[in-house]
């Protein structure tokens, strides 16, 4: 017979063992992310099993963006809280850090898809600042890439819905596979002297790098400051010089030197490229991360030169019904 002090110590170890594997039972766990395309990559994985909910604003430039009042009571009730990283939300990092309750985890997908090696430090992100260039989500392998680590660790803290989140993540990433591959082909009906990029701000250096294109430069300088007279110059000079023919602006944040920089340069202004602002209204099928990037290329390739047909098959809307 089991002595009541021998039963007690077992029954101890047990409830450590299980309570990983029971504390969200009969509950929706409570998540956290900032930017937009992470959000809606995080929602095709999870569904709706979760609480989730994202505190960066669309249109809201992420990389000065300060957390508010009301943003503490989410952060502080997550289980899970998921930033790009890469020091791009460094003040909603610290109050993590500062508010999370107990047993709170913190997922940051570009720490985990890349390594120092493979970052990237460009005009907007000089390497003398020592932050690299945070925008993985624009290349669709990374994205692919934060959808597994979304899966994963869903998995492991929330094993009861394991099937589902597999489920999901498995009929995402063929879609993501789709438009990769998708943009891999509309690339190469772009002439190959075309394939460069001039942008408002310095988002898609990791896209060029996949996909065999080449940032030639950002107008909006490290300090997100209007580019100086000097700067203007250097741009208009470059673009003549290497016969880019269009420029492209950013849809959130309209610039006037843009299109003095087009106008003087003589060539297209595309003002619709998008890096953390989804298209379309809450709701419609386009306001997703593939409708985002679909409508970014839809924009870019035929600028440049390129065809989109490509992209005619693929499903923007997300894989799970609202």
């Amino acid at each position: 017979m089991i002595k009541k002090s021998a039963f007690l110590i077992i029954f101890f170890i047990l409830s450590i063992f299980l309570s990983n594997q029971t504390v969200f039972a009969g509950k929706k766990i409570k998540v956290v992310t900032t930017v937009s395309p992470i959000t809606n990559i995080v929602y095709n994985v999870v569904g709706n099993k979760i609480d989730l909910h994202g505190i960066i604003p669309e249109g809201m430039d992420s990389h000065t963006f300060e957390p508010v009042p009301s943003d503490v009571k989410y952060i502080s009730e997550a289980d899970l809280i998921i930033l790009n990283g890469l020091n791009l939300e460094t003040p909603t990092e610290k109050l993590a850090k500062a508010r999370a309750k107990k047993g709170s985890k913190i997922l940051k997908l570009g720490d985990n898809t890349i390594t120092k090696k493979d970052w990237i430090f460009d005009f907007s992100f000089p390497e003398d600042k020592g932050d690299p260039n945070p925008h993985l989500w624009m290349n669709v392998a990374y994205a692919m890439k934060y959808a597994e680590l979304v899966r994963d660790k869903l998995i492991e803290i929330n094993p009861e819905n394991s099937a589902y989140y597999k489920k999901n993540a498995s009929k995402f990433l063929q879609r993501l596979n789709q438009l990769d591959k998708a943009i891999f082909t509309a690339v190469k009906t772009i002439p190959e002297k075309n394939r460069k990029l001039l942008t408002y701000h310095d988002s898609w250096a990791y896209f060029a790098k996949r996909y065999g294109m080449t940032v030639i430069g950002a107008i909006q300088p490290s300090d997100f400051a209007e580019p100086s007279p000097k700067d203007i110059a250097a741009i208009i000079d470059q673009l003549r010089s290497e016969e880019v023919p269009a420029i492209f602006g950013s849809e959130v944040y309209p610039s006037k030197v843009e299109e003095q920089i087009a106008r003087e340069a003589k060539i297209k202004h595309i003002t619709t490229l998008r890096d953390d602002d989804l298209p379309g209204k809450p709701g419609s099928k386009e306001h997703t991360y593939i409708g985002m990037m679909l409508e970014n290329m839809r924009n870019m390739m035929p600028a440049l030169g390129g065809r989109t047909d490509a992209f005619t098959p693929i499903d923007p809307s997300n894989i799970i019904e609202e």
